[in-house]
């Protein structure tokens, strides 16, 4: 089986908390609507993640989703509800425009009501003892 690229160079990554049943059924749904492979996924347990927090110290407290994208133009990070809403606005199509459409909500707003959720995320969704691990077929979309 082909390792994973760790780095984190080019494109789209959400790193998302690995044990948390919440974030692992959010990147399945991700996995099945990316028919473009837009998006790569890394937990915010590895190794990736540890090297993002060393560019951006900022991120060592997060404990929920980000979205790091590089282009021509450099770095940008996205977090709690705009991680979210922009990883379906990268898949195009009727999300994207779902997404868009919930920006109209201020972002205060729709943080506090992901930071809500953040907060129960265990009780309700579960959390397993180890990090997602992906199938086979969705191996080479996982960095490490």
């Amino acid at each position: 089986m082909p390792h994973a690229n760790t780095s984190t160079d080019s494109g789209a990554v959400i790193f998302f908390d690995g044990v948390c049943g919440l974030c692992n059924r959010f990147i399945n749904s991700l996995l099945r609507a990316d028919h473009g492979r837009k998006i790569r996924f890394s937990p915010l347990q590895g190794e990736a993640f540890s090297e993002l927090v060393k560019r951006h110290p900022e991120l060592a407290s997060i404990d929920s989703m980000v979205l790091w994208e590089h282009d021509s133009e450099g770095e940008h990070l996205w977090l709690y509800s705009d991680a979210s809403l922009r990883a379906w606005e990268l898949l195009g199509g009727g999300r994207a425009t779902l997404a868009r459409t919930a920006r109209l909500v201020p972002r205060p707003i729709r943080n506090f009501v992901y930071r809500c959720v953040a907060v129960i995320r265990y009780r309700i969704f579960g959390k397993s003892d180890v990090c997602r691990v992906p199938t086979p077929a969705e191996r080479e979309r996982f960095l490490d």
